[in-house]
């Protein structure tokens, strides 16, 4: 792994100030599957990739985009 690697890997903190959500909520999230996350220890971290990726999926096509 190489440091810009690292730099795309997130905690729950992180998480939630991106998505601008609480850290509970991106708990529930994780719960609940809609949001892919792995654990190191007692800790969550998640792919800034896959959060981006998941974002693309929920956010509905802007009018005029077709």
């Amino acid at each position: 792994m190489t440091a810009r690697d690292n730099s795309q890997i997130m905690t729950v903190e992180e998480v939630a100030a991106y998505l601008k959500l609480s850290k509970i909520t991106v708990y529930k999230l994780v719960k609940k599957g809609q949001l892919p996350g792995f654990r190191v220890g007692n800790s969550w971290r998640f792919r800034k990739d896959r959060i981006l990726e998941i974002m693309s999926e929920q956010m509905p096509e802007e009018p005029g985009s077709n």
